[in-house]
């Protein structure tokens, strides 16, 4: 089908932002996305258009929600004045494309505990490993197979030789921990959808393995809690440099989780001379 989508909605600026790892380019402005056990092509088209290789059914019950349809992010963008704010303004009208996806927050948190001190290509390579050792193999619409995200039950059945042929390092044992936290009910991710932030965080950071920065991604990308502000080494930098009197948190809320994406993108693809 195709959805003509009036509001910031860029792919290869997703792809490219952080939040997800399962996203494979296919062609130009073309990505096969593979999100928990659903999988979808789609293609940027020119004016707006997008063409999703699924059925409307399927678009509005589970693309509409995983691409956070619903929110207006030109809007939120309006909110930074060019005069008062002229670094995050121009971060917004650079990175403007980029949304916070809707993502499934078991899957977030394990892709989030796998991601430390790596990069993005090895973060990559461990989590497909992990889907294919672990999760179920499905056929696509083009007839290709794929691995689903793996449940919680199925990674902790993982002994420590199978999670480490998913070149997981040490991180395995956190990741084996996480799941069978999950499993004994320790932490709930579906209840932690309507927690508050604090309440999110301290939830998350019990879990081995999982501080502060893990925990605020989770919260953001996985929860889909969009004040959270994840602070990197990037970030860290962001504020050191443009704000060093203080980042407006008040003034932006309850989207500096959405800024934080605009500043980040822009810092790590824009000025590359200022690290």
């Amino acid at each position: 089908m195709i959805a003509k989508i009036d509001d910031d909605f860029d792919l290869e600026k997703i792809a490219k932002s952080g939040q997800c790892f399962r996203w494979h380019p296919v062609a130009d402005r073309s990505f096969r996305i593979i999100h928990g056990a659903r999988c979808v092509y789609v293609e940027q088209l020119d004016s707006g258009c997008f063409r999703f290789e699924c059925d409307e059914e399927t678009f509005n019950e589970v693309w509409q929600g995983y691409f956070d349809l619903d929110e207006n992010y030109s809007a939120i963008r309006a909110r930074v004045d060019a005069e008062s704010d002229p670094f995050l303004w121009r971060a917004s009208e650079n990175e403007k494309g980029i949304r916070i996806l809707c993502q499934d927050p078991w899957e977030t948190l394990i892709s989030f505990i796998i991601s430390q001190n790596r990069n993005i290509p090895a973060i990559c390579r461990s989590i497909e490993m992990l889907a294919e050792i672990a999760g179920e193999k499905v056929e696509d619409r083009r007839g290709r197979m794929y691995y689903c995200f793996p449940s919680a039950e199925a990674v902790a059945s993982l002994s420590q030789d199978e999670l480490l042929q998913c070149k997981l390092g040490y991180r395995w044992k956190y990741v084996k921990a996480a799941a069978e936290a999950v499993l004994k009910g320790l932490v709930d991710l579906e209840v932690l959808k309507s927690a508050d932030s604090e309440e999110a965080i301290a939830a998350l950071t019990q879990l081995s393995g999982v501080g502060p920065k893990v925990a605020s991604c989770v919260a953001l990308f996985g929860l889909h809690q969009l004040d959270m502000f994840p602070v990197d080494t990037w970030i860290r930098k962001v504020l050191s440099n443009e704000y060093p009197h203080g980042y407006p948190f008040e003034k932006y809320s309850p989207y500096n989780g959405v800024f934080q994406q605009y500043m980040f993108a822009y810092y790590r693809n824009r000025l590359p001379e200022s690290m």
